[in-house]
């Protein structure tokens, strides 16, 4: 008795509820000691999507390109590159595709019968690293008996080859492959990837972030790391009136005031009336919304101009109250308004005069200019209310705090959005929190902390209202590790013509991307084996076209934000990276633009993407990832059950 103490008993009595024989433990250990010799599963790291969700949405059902490879390995021999194109474009859109296969298919009965043959065949490949009860959870009830069988069944042998055959047939004549075959294409997509990781920026400028969310919340297994256009929302949801007017600004900017009226059901009649109301007498050369097309009439343009020069407006008056209440964020050089000369539409930054473009401002005192008119608290009152209110944005958020965090340690990895902030020794760079002096690791853990207590903390309470403050500094404080710049300059932008004045620049961080002394030094802040980590990053375009490499400090770091946004291709050159991470190394895959859904499945047009291998190992077991430490620890305590039994410590319960 002696050799366990009263916990470990009471554990081990819990644990022998779940394994109440000798018989039971042993098959326990012995079906773990297996899975830990299986392959490692495949890991797919993606960044910055920005909303673009129909480019995004194809490259998770082609898995980055790995189901057509699969398709093509497969079949290299028995196809032809055209079917074998048809067929991924199937797996891909399998209710779509078939829609049209049938206009042009004589014969569908011996369509379903060759088309399922070939997807049981790439399921059984997809399928090969994975344990037959993992395979089995990720079929579809419907036919997860069927599909298991077809899959383990061999065709060679006479009489399994003739069952085989008998269960095509009867799915085929019972009228249920229509069926069968979105089941089966929607398993191997989700057993071409076994994690997915989104470094951060699921939000802003493209038109579709909700949706992306919508499908990334029926994703098997995925974590994320947010970003500062992330955590601008998560700000928004909670109630922060900053964030919900920066928030506005940026859909009106890139004309996408849908995703708020009709992707989360917030009402914004109040700030268009408004805004209308306030500036719509005045035309504006400096509030010009971008993307819009010949779906938007010249009003709905000026609707959306003048709904961000309010917002804009309103914005700066918010921000500089946050800004007086927290000196120790220590960015009283963004206080602008009350740098502005009114009447001679100038305003003096750094000592020095510069002329305003525009110098409208209808709703500023210039005695008080941050004070909110009486309006524009009426604005700001019913927008914090349809923000928390809106039931999706809020269910949305909820997600991003379940499967998010500042960053992630995963399987050797260290993923974050944007940095650890550094001064310019290459140093860690010490910030005052509530009092606390904190740098590193300690600091990105501890702000993870007050991002979380300004949503799930109780309304009206200080630390609800601090965190909502911080939220809206880590979307643009200068020692932010998701925002990664020394300011914003948002009204520079807009109202100063002298480009030296947007200047935005980097963390200290980044002028140390291609030393490999300071990645090794990130990764040991983090307790991780620099002679097998990474740093995974995204948030800072890489100029593909330029000739610059995602690959950075002898490949201890990896910037993939490769422009998957369309606002970032024309300087990157491509359209995002997909780096995947499988038992035989590391592979970074560089997308071209993706036209549209409907061509992908029309004319079963993927998405080209050049592969190059960036890191080849020994081929990497679960044994080797933080499952397989999880799984040894198991074994471990299954060990310690058996022993508990032999010895009569704790009795067997036979039934």
């Amino acid at each position: 008795m002696s050799e366990y103490d009263v916990d470990e008993l009471k554990y081990l009595g819990i644990l022998s509820e779940k394994f109440p024989t000798i018989q039971s433990v042993c098959t326990e250990i012995i079906n773990l000691e297996a899975i830990l010799n299986l392959p490692k599963g495949t890991e797919h790291f993606l960044s910055d999507l920005h909303g673009e969700y129909e480019s995004f949405l194809h490259i998770l059902k082609n898995a980055s390109g790995v189901i057509k490879t699969k398709i093509d390995e497969t079949f290299k021999n028995d196809m032809t590159q055209e079917e074998r194109r048809k067929l991924a474009t199937l797996i891909y859109y399998p209710k779509e595709k078939l829609e049209l296969i049938k206009k042009e298919t004589e014969n569908m009965d011996e369509f379903y019968r060759i088309t399922l043959f070939r997807l049981i065949k790439i399921c059984k490949v997809v399928g090969s690293k994975y344990s037959r009860s993992k395979v089995r959870k990720a079929i579809p009830k419907d036919y997860q008996y069927i599909i298991d069988e077809l899959l383990h069944s061999n065709q060679d042998v006479y009489d399994k080859g003739s069952y085989y055959d008998k269960i095509i047939e009867s799915i085929i004549s019972l009228g249920r492959a229509d069926a069968f075959i979105i089941a089966a294409s929607g398993l191997i997509q989700q057993l071409a990837v076994d994690q997915m990781h989104i470094i951060g920026d699921i939000y802003d400028r493209g038109p579709g972030p909700h949706i992306i969310i919508d499908e990334l919340m029926k994703y098997h297994s995925i974590d994320i790391q947010w970003g500062n256009h992330d955590i601008i929302w998560m700000g928004a949801a909670a109630g922060s009136e900053a964030c919900i007017f920066n928030v506005i600004r940026i859909c009106a900017r890139y004309n996408n005031l849908d995703i708020l009226e009709e992707g989360y059901g917030i009402n914004i009649r109040t700030i268009t009336e408004f805004a209308m109301e306030e500036y719509g007498g005045r035309e504006s050369t400096i509030f010009k919304p971008k993307n819009v097309d010949e779906k938007n009439s010249q009003f709905d343009q000026i609707v959306m101009e003048k709904t961000q020069q309010a917002a804009a407006i309103i914005q700066f008056k918010l921000e500089g109250e946050i800004i007086k209440r927290h000196p120790e964020y220590e960015m009283d050089d963004r206080l602008l308004l009350d740098k502005i000369n009114y009447k001679k539409g100038r305003i003096n930054i750094n000592g020095k005069n510069y002329n305003l473009i525009e110098n409208y401002f209808p709703t500023i005192n210039p005695d008080d200019p941050y004070k909110l008119s009486p309006k524009e608290e009426e604005v700001v009152r019913k927008l914090v209310k349809s923000f928390k209110n809106s039931e999706k944005l809020q269910r949305h958020i909820q997600f991003l705090y379940s499967k998010g965090n500042i960053y992630k340690i995963f399987n050797d990895n260290l993923l974050i959005h944007g940095c650890v902030p550094m001064d310019a020794y290459g140093d860690f760079v010490t910030t005052n929190v509530n009092g606390k002096n904190l740098k590193g690791k300690e600091y990105l853990d501890y702000i993870e902390k007050i991002a979380r207590e300004g949503y799930f903390e109780e309304e009206g309470s200080e630390k609800r209202k601090d965190g909502q403050d911080f939220l809206w500094y880590l979307w643009c404080g200068k020692n932010s590790p998701i925002f990664c710049k020394d300011k914003m300059k948002t009204f520079e932008r807009y109202y100063l013509e002298e480009k030296e004045t947007w200047e935005e620049i980097k963390n200290p961080f980044y002028n140390f991307e291609n030393d490999e002394s300071i990645s090794i030094k990130v990764l040991e802040e983090f307790g991780i084996d620099p002679n097998k980590g990474h740093i995974i990053c995204g948030h800072i375009p890489v100029k593909f076209k330029a000739g610059e490499s995602p690959i950075k400090a002898n490949g201890k770091l990896f910037i993939i934000d490769g422009g998957l946004s369309k606002a970032y291709q024309k300087t990157t050159g491509i359209a995002g990276y997909t780096l995947r991470y499988s038992s035989y190394g590391l592979t970074l895959v560089a997308h071209e633009p993706f036209t549209s859904r409907e061509n992908a499945i029309i004319n079963e047009t993927d998405l080209h993407s050049e592969k190059q291998l960036v890191e080849k190992v020994e081929r990497k077991k679960i044994n080797d990832t933080d499952k397989g430490k999880e799984l040894r620890s198991q074994i471990a305590d299954l060990e310690k059950l058996l022993e508990a039994y032999k010895s009569g410590i704790i009795s067997e319960r036979h039934i």
